[in-house]
């Protein structure tokens, strides 16, 4: 069906948001925040960003198993990407991981609908 189809390019899509995220915000905590250290380290910051490195991970691992809760898991993987971009760009200089993590909120907004 036309709809299956669909459905499968829309999960793709989130399954490569989600990953592209993960790489983000993992590369980014390691590799920018540790260095640049201050506001960036500050334990709410950086937990959030590994956090939001973690579930977008395990919601891409739930998508390609075809898990029954992959949507509901989509629906917490957008608001941890929300607060993780509101973080970053509150701290600023971190806009490849704002865009990341925009991006990935709203594909598993929509694949949690």
């Amino acid at each position: 069906m036309h709809t299956h189809s669909m459905s499968q390019d829309g999960m793709q899509a989130c399954i490569d948001a989600c990953t592209s995220c993960h790489q983000t915000c993992l590369q980014m905590a390691m590799n920018h925040c540790l260095k640049v250290g201050g506001e960036h380290v500050e334990q709410s910051h950086f937990t959030l960003m590994m956090n939001c490195a973690q579930i977008c991970e395990t919601s891409a691992n739930f998508q390609l198993s075809n898990s029954k809760f992959s949507a509901e898991l989509c629906g917490v993987c957008a608001q941890v990407c929300d607060a993780c971009a509101a973080s970053c760009e509150r701290i600023g200089g971190m806009e490849s991981c704002v865009a990341a993590c925009r991006a990935c909120a709203d594909s598993c907004r929509k694949m949690a609908m």
